[in-house]
């Protein structure tokens, strides 16, 4: 495996021998690690797909990054009908310079609440006042011309707190006026939390670091009971003796506020089971800790479910792995299955389904992708269903190293009410990615049709790793 030094981290670039992800409805929460869901920037009545490519050179800067937008039409995609954003664009705070990763993170909402979505961007690598690797996260505002203005939500680490990493990962939540609007920032120094009402100024209505956990790599927010306000999750950066980070829920987040029947390091919300209560989803793709104690051999997806008086710290999960009943392929060791994760209405039945990559799957490393349909009762798992790129009609064939399902997302892009999937591979043609794009159909996604996006066919180079669709949590697994 060749790295690249990605500013303070190492990236892997290539292995030779990752759009969130809920429901579909008008307001939609998004977890932000592997990718903002699409959204209606310009209200035109399309939502549009966002495609981050946090190691594009620009300006002969490597690694600064990119936000690509391809608007959304009634026949789709086109790579004509696309916006770059960079730190060096009009409107965008600060500028473009090598290692700053803009577009590691992003997510989806209409935050201000003016019926045109809005897209929240993370750098967090970006070099400010307060030290190396501090981070920055801009919201764009959305218009009838686009992403066209873009403000600062500011970092609220101190000086003399160093590489805070701002923006490892963002979450949105768009549910109503006032609190009940959210964005959720991850950092080294634990994580923030934005209340509305949001405006295209930059103003908002409050702000709360929360540095009473370990280091965050994953932040979500779901309506776990139903209330109406979104409630936060934050998950560590990987602890010793476990097979990931810890899972904190609440707004205290006190030392004790973690979820103790289980671990992870990426999270997505939403109604598995039509009860009209947001679900926990987690994704723990390591290797147990210590075998019989958490974790799973190839990695596992746990599930809690919502309720009135919401999800108890003690709650135990429902685990998928490979070798769950219905579920595609076997549990190998290092297949990272939860690898990155997007919950959302995938056959429009009422029920969120989970998707889940598998990014090293295979002794090839070529990569997977699972859904796992929602079920108002009995064992999940039945009628799952998989990609990878030798599925027929997919574009490309799979490759050592490509590490298919990087990220994936789900949205609408041509208002048929069938919404598409999206795949990366942050890996693919040694280093540059992809994204693929399956159509939706009543049953769900399908291959027929899928369409391959590079770098070169939105405007940027192959020539380096941009890691097109993000780069989800490979930093990390």
């Amino acid at each position: 495996m060749t790295r690249q030094r990605f500013k303070g981290r190492w990236r892997a670039v290539a292995v030779i021998v990752v759009l969130g992800t809920t429901a579909l409805g008008p307001v939609t929460p998004a977890v932000a690690v592997h990718g903002a869901v699409p959204g209606d920037f310009n209200g035109d009545g399309y939502r549009d797909a966002v495609v981050p490519a946090p190691g594009a050179n620009v300006a002969g800067k490597d690694g600064a990054g990119a936000v690509v937008v391809l608007y959304g039409s009634k026949s789709g995609l086109s790579t004509s009908r696309r916006q770059t954003i960079t730190q060096n664009s009009a409107g965008v705070p600060d500028s473009a310079e090598a290692g700053d990763g803009f577009g590691a993170a992003t997510a989806t909402a209409d935050i201000n609440r003016d019926g045109f979505a809005d897209l929240v961007v993370a750098a967090p690598y970006e070099d400010t006042s307060k030290g190396n690797d501090s981070g920055a996260v801009v919201a764009l505002w959305g218009s009838k011309n686009g992403l066209t203005s873009a403000t600062d939500l500011p970092n609220p680490a101190r000086p003399h707190d160093g590489a805070s990493e701002y923006g490892r990962d963002v979450a949105v939540f768009a549910g109503g006026p006032g609190a009940k609007t959210q964005v959720a920032v991850a950092g080294t120094g634990g994580s923030v939390y934005f209340t509305g009402p949001f405006s295209r100024t930059g103003t908002y209505g409050s702000r709360t670091y929360n540095e009473n956990t370990p280091s965050v790599a994953s932040v979500a927010l779901g309506d776990f009971n139903h209330d109406g306000a979104p409630d936060p999750v934050a998950i560590t950066v990987r602890l010793a003796g476990l097979s990931g980070g810890e899972v904190y829920r609440g707004p205290g987040m006190m030392y004790d506020d973690y979820m103790t029947q289980g671990n992870g390091l990426i999270a997505a919300t939403g109604d598995i089971n039509g009860d009209s209560y947001a679900d926990l989803v987690i994704g723990d793709p390591d290797e147990p800790a210590k075998d019989g104690v958490d974790g799973a051999h190839g990695g596992r997806v746990l599930v809690w479910y919502g309720a009135k008086q919401g999800i108890p710290f003690d709650a135990k999960p429902v685990q998928l792995t490979q070798n769950t009943a219905g579920v595609p392929g076997t549990s190998d060791k290092g297949d990272d299955f939860g690898g990155s994760l997007a919950v959302a209405d995938l056959n429009r039945d009422g029920l969120a389904d989970i998707v889940v990559g598998t990014p090293y799957e295979g002794r090839s490393h070529a990569g997977q992708v699972t859904i796992i349909p929602g079920r108002r009762s009995g064992a999940l798992g039945a009628g799952s269903y998989s990609f990878t790129q030798d599925t027929a009609d997919v574009p490309d064939t799979s490759e050592s190293g490509d590490a298919f399902g990087t990220t994936v997302a789900v949205g609408d892009v041509n208002g048929d009410g069938r919404p598409e999937l999206f795949v990366s591979a942050a890996f693919e043609n040694m280093g540059p990615g992809a994204v693929w794009v399956f159509p939706g159909t009543t049953t769900g996604p399908t291959a027929r049709g899928c369409h391959e996006f590079t770098p070169s066919s939105v405007g940027l180079s192959d020539r380096s790793p941009s890691y097109l669709g993000g780069a989800g949590l490979l930093w990390m697994i």
